[in-house]
This record gives structure tokens, sequence and C-alpha cells, in this order.
């Protein structure tokens, strides 16, 4: 009170769903998914469904049900406890949902628009509750401080977002045509029963696969090179600056050969060993249970070789910044 005013009380600001506890926010993000997922599956089961029902199996069996759940939750556990944003995960789920309905389109004859559909709407039930419960990375932002990144001109260059994202759409291109060309066919057919064309494989040309698959080219760049490229020095790299072979332990020595690498170079092989990993499991798992006639070797060549050029792709992307004028 001051000169007989009585001052307002004030109030605490709101607290955003961002700054909740960690152990709150996770379990939020997996209620808003499979709300989401749910919701706009309903909204959509009567466009869809006739094309998908012809060539999918029923999934009944409590496992199978379980299953596709615990799957689900899996990757929604890793994305958040991998430290991942929004951005990471859309491109993720592109990367990784992207194969199986790939396969449904090409040698199925289901509509492009359905499956599209279908993908747009698992990016968007993943990039909701993240952007709610998590906020961005510094590298997928332009407001983030100086020096909160490095090589910050490098990502932000349209040129080289341009370039990688080519780069990595040819490699994925290659990856598959070379498949196509050689022993992909046969497996299929061998592995497939109820396989509808596979004129798709022997008609592919490969500067419109590389074409249609920059998408997928895009998000590469955005999963891989931008977060490595963007990764700053940390006391794993001053330890192996001064790592000493002479008086390191053994423990210490195992540690620097199997990880003693540059801050970059960890990110890069994390994040490549979990988009091969990823996109290996969902592709098989999606193939081989909703697929009629799909056994499971089958799936598991088909997973191989997006799993390879995941592999690949990362491989270049970590060539590519080791080039002149990139930062360690």
């Amino acid at each position: 009170m001051s000169n007989g005013v009585v001052a307002a009380p004030t109030r605490p600001p709101p607290v955003s769903a961002a700054q909740l506890s960690s152990h709150l926010r996770f379990p939020l993000v997996i209620v808003t998914n499979l709300v989401l997922n749910a919701v706009l599956l309903s909204f959509t089961s009567t466009y869809a469904a006739g094309d998908l029902s012809s060539v999918s199996r029923s999934i009944n069996d409590w496992w199978e049900v379980g299953g596709t759940l615990l799957l689900k939750i899996l990757e929604l556990h890793l994305g958040w406890w991998g430290d991942f944003d929004s951005y990471d995960l859309v491109s993720l789920t592109l990367l990784t949902h992207g194969p199986p309905l790939y396969l449904l389109t090409t040698f199925y004859g289901i509509r492009p628009t359905t499956l599209l559909t279908k993908l747009a709407l698992d990016m968007l039930a993943i990039y909701v509750p993240f952007r709610l419960f998590r906020p961005l990375k510094a590298t997928h932002t332009l407001e983030a401080p100086k020096g909160a990144i490095s090589n910050r001109s490098i990502i932000n260059d349209w040129e080289v977002s341009v370039y990688n994202s080519l780069l990595a759409a040819g490699i994925y291109g290659l990856t598959v045509y070379s498949s196509f060309m050689t022993w992909l066919p046969v497996y299929l057919v061998v592995h497939f029963d109820g396989l509808r064309d596979i004129s798709g494989a022997h008609e592919a040309r490969l500067p419109f696969l590389i074409a249609s698959f920059i998408p997928v080219g895009i998000a590469a760049k955005s999963f891989l090179f931008t977060p490595a490229t963007g990764a700053k020095r940390d006391l794993g790299d001053i330890r192996q600056s001064s790592f000493n072979p002479e008086t390191a332990t053994l423990t210490q020595t195992v540690e620097y050969n199997l990880w003693g690498y540059s801050k970059r170079t960890r990110v890069m092989i994390a994040r490549t060993a979990t988009l091969a990993a990823l996109t290996f499991m969902n592709t098989w798992y999606q193939v081989a249970l909703t697929v009629e006639g799909a056994e499971s070797v089958g799936a598991a060549g088909w997973a191989g070789v997006w799993a390879t050029a995941a592999v690949l792709t990362g491989t270049a992307f970590w060539w590519v910044g080791h080039v002149d004028g990139v930062s360690n």
C-alpha cells in the first residue's frame, strides 16, 4: 500500500505445456498422439477403407493389436528420450512410414492419394503433441541465440539445403532403382502371394524415381544433416582432444577407440542408426502383418532396401560434413 493505493496482487506467469515436468509431458504426448490418430482415421476411414481393405489382412488377435500399439509407443518413446523435436519426428515418420505405402501403390495398385493421405495423418498426429510439449531444437529455428549452434550459415543456406536434399533423393532413388533392375522383382514374386503388378519395377526410370523421392531427400536432410552439422563441441570432444594413450586406462582406451569421434560424427552415427533400425523394423512389421500374402522374409527384403538407403545417405552426409569450411 502506497499513498492510500492498494497494489493489485501479482499473478505468476502461466506455465506453458513445454515447461511441464518431462515425466508428465511424455504420457500426455502418448495420449494426444493416440487420440489424434483415432480421430483423424475416423474422418478418412470411408475414403480409404475400400482401397486398403482389398490388400489388407484383418488384425483381430490380441497380440497383433498389442504389437501395433507397442510399436507406436516405442516410436514415441524413442522420439521423446532421444531428444527429438516435432520437425525431427515429422521427417522420421515420412522416412519410416513411407516404404510400406510405396509398396502398395507401386505393386498393388492402391491410389497414391489414399496412401499420401494416410502418411500425412501419421505425420500430423506426431507433429502436434511434440510441438505442444517440446520446444524446437536450436537447429530448427531461426531465432536461436547466437552461438547456440555450429555452422549456422551452412544450415540456413538454401543452396546447401537444395543440394543435400537432392543428394539424399538421389541415393534413395539409386538404391531402389538398382534393386528394381537386379534381384528385387523375382524376390517379390516369390515372397508376395497375390502381387498384382510387377511392371512398376521393370518400367522404373531413374530420373523420375529420384524426382519422386525429393520429399524423402528433404526429410533425410532435416533429420540427419542439419542436426549433425549444427552440433556444438561438448565435453566429449575436449576429453578426446586431451586423450593420452600412455596414461589412459584400459576402459578409457576402449571407449576412445569405439566412440572417440567428434560430436558431429557421433550425432550422425546415432541418427543414421536410429533411422535405419526404425525403417527396417516399421517396414517389416507393417508389411508382414498387414499386407495379404506377404511373407516375413519378403517383408524383410523390402525393408532391407530402405534401411540400406538410410545408411548410405547418412554416410554421404558425414562425408559432406567433413569438407573444408565446416567446423567441428
